[in-house]
């Protein structure tokens, strides 16, 4: 396997990932509400599906905690 990489190869690969890059904002601009909420509800899902919801609900606490000494501290 090649270790380094020539300018030239770099340049290309910074170019290649741009052009991903930019590719991705079109589609996410061009995608409905709609379809991003359908996109979160998959999300949140996954959450459950993994046995990831109890991990998170673990820190809920704290994080209530800090969001109301924020409010307090701007008067909101």
């Amino acid at each position: 396997m090649k270790g380094l990489i020539t300018k030239k190869e770099a340049r290309e690969f910074k170019r290649r990932w741009k052009a991903v890059n930019e590719a991705e904002k079109m589609e996410l601009r061009h995608t409905s509400p709609a379809q991003k909420f359908k996109q979160l509800l998959v999300l949140m899902q996954w959450v459950k599906d993994f046995g990831w919801d109890e991990a998170l609900k673990e820190g809920e606490a704290e994080v209530r905690e800090r969001w109301l000494k924020l409010k307090k501290l701007y008067k909101v």
